[in-house]
């Protein structure tokens, strides 16, 4: 199910036998993030945030909010700034969606699909999941660290994680500051950065700046509300 609030409906086609059939949506994205946790939904909602810029306004971004193996869903922070201790980390994935909707609703949420396959063709990333294909310009994949990512195509880039017990089997997509390949950005614990909520979250606000600073030519871009005057 895609949540499109404020976005054109994508255009889809099916391809194979009828009964047993695939949808493409024909919709590009400009960025699509894989994984719904803490990383991810916080490099949506930094990009969300840049609608008012020039280089961000007519973008299409979108999230596959998969997260049935996030580890937020047996989480308790009481010493996470911001969060009132007791606050439960399925909470905050429940609360995070509806955020992104409620503020940024022309990011499109892409729910209850699992990504089984990214590859790159010639002009862009086909993400395939257990339902849809997807195309975009740009990929963040920002699912969980262990040794059971099953996404097809990222096999090259897994290495053991480097700052992980070694008895943990933890892993991570080698990159150069969340920089996989050409326009492939990975974010969170699976960037290589140990298991914590802020270092997760300030993983997925990075890379949406640097993919903010990317479509603003190159120029440094942050995005900041302040309290009116």
């Amino acid at each position: 199910m895609i949540k499109t609030s404020g976005l054109t409906s994508p255009k889809e086609r099916l391809i194979g036998n009828p009964t047993k059939s695939r949808r493409i949506i024909i919709l590009m994205y400009d960025a699509l993030i894989v994984g719904g946790g803490s990383a991810g939904m916080s490099c949506a909602l930094v990009l969300g945030s840049a609608k008012p810029k020039a280089f961000a306004a007519t973008k299409t971004i979108g999230i596959i909010t998969h997260q049935k193996t996030s580890h937020l869903q047996t989480a308790l922070f009481n010493n996470v700034l911001g969060l009132a201790p007791g606050t439960t980390g399925a909470s905050i994935l429940e609360s995070g969606k509806e955020q992104l909707s409620n503020l940024y609703p022309h990011v499109a949420q892409i729910e209850n699909e699992k990504v089984i396959e990214v590859s790159k063709s010639a002009h862009c990333f086909e993400v395939k999941t257990n339902k849809n294909t997807y195309q975009s310009k740009i990929v963040v994949i920002a699912v969980g660290y262990t040794n059971l990512i099953t996404i097809k195509g990222l096999e090259q880039y897994i290495e053991p994680h480097p700052r992980a017990a070694i008895e943990k089997n933890r892993i991570w997509l080698k990159n150069a500051d969340h920089l996989i390949d050409y326009n492939l950005y990975v974010a969170g614990t699976l960037a290589g950065w140990r298991s914590q909520f802020a270092i997760a979250s300030g993983s997925g606000a990075h890379v949406a700046t640097d993919i903010l600073t990317l479509w603003n030519g190159g120029k440094d871009v942050k995005v900041h509300d302040k309290i009116s005057e």
